[in-house]
């Protein structure tokens, strides 16, 4: 009998699943692996089609979750959780609530793999450095059959839930730059500080996706957040080749794995696991 194997990607925004975990998300679905996916906002501080069109915040949030959604439906993801957590505000969320809400989600799917940002928050973004956090700590939290997350099954370890393997995204110096050069400089604000983004050194991506049968599938869901497109507009310029530069791989950096470890590049994000 061939195993079910699951998926599960905890990001921050309406279009990180696509933009940056599109065509990981694709092929795991293709292959028939359940895939998952928690967002912390529903973007709701992001643009509305143009940066000057003003319009509620409450409204922007309720057309980028139906964007989300449409997009996750492309890429083939098996469902979405909001957590609702204010968008631009999320690493003002109390730690402990966050953490509690995350390991709701690993004992309820029950993943093989956790995806999601690194420390980094690839551009220095807060809300991604947060997720990270939170989502770091929620894995091991998930597997103590102590831990209290507040849904009653405090103490009873068939509730408690050990992931396999937890990844970050690492992108190389190559990845960054067929993204900014299709994009924008990527820059973050924060606290008067512009924060860049800091390509990860080749020896520490530990994992390497082939994805680029499914860069058609990636644009398609990237298409479905059109409040966004007036800053991927020039997406639509690139040629197949620079389409497939982009989204015909994705890096990760393996944060730990209870079935493998090692120097050798990883293909397979359920090495090890199979």
């Amino acid at each position: 009998m061939t195993r079910q194997f699951k998926l599960l990607a905890v990001l921050a925004h309406p279009d990180d699943e696509s933009l940056g975990f599109g065509g990981t998300l694709a092929r795991y679905s293709a292959e028939g692996v359940e895939t998952y996916l928690v967002t912390a906002t529903r973007g709701e501080q992001g643009r509305f089609f143009s940066p000057d069109r003003k319009t509620e915040p409450a409204e922007v949030g309720r057309v980028r979750e139906a964007e989300l959604r449409a997009a996750a439906a492309v890429l083939g993801i098996r469902e979405v959780s909001i957590l609702d957590y204010p968008d631009g505000a999320v690493d003002q969320i109390d730690a402990a609530t966050a953490i509690a809400a995350i390991v709701q989600h690993i004992r309820r799917v029950r993943p093989h793999v956790v995806v999601t940002f690194g420390p980094d928050g690839a551009y220095g973004h807060p809300d991604h450095i947060a997720i990270s956090q939170f989502t770091t700590a929620a894995v091991v939290c998930a597997a103590d059959a102590d831990y209290d997350a507040g849904d009653g099954s405090t103490g009873d370890r068939s509730s408690a839930h050990r992931v396999g393997k937890l990844y970050n995204l690492a992108w190389r110096n190559t990845k960054w730059e067929a993204y900014q050069a299709a994009f924008r400089k990527l820059t973050s604000m924060v606290d008067g500080t512009a924060r860049q983004a800091n390509p990860w050194p080749d020896w520490a991506v530990t994992t390497e996706i082939e994805t680029s049968a499914y860069w058609p599938v990636v644009w398609k869901a990237v298409c479905c957040h059109q409040t966004q497109m007036s800053m991927y507009e020039q997406l639509e310029q690139l040629a197949e080749a620079q389409q497939r530069e982009l989204w015909g791989s994705q890096e990760f950096y393996r944060v730990h794995s209870a079935v493998n470890g090692g120097r050798k590049l990883e293909t397979d994000l359920f090495e090890g696991l199979r």
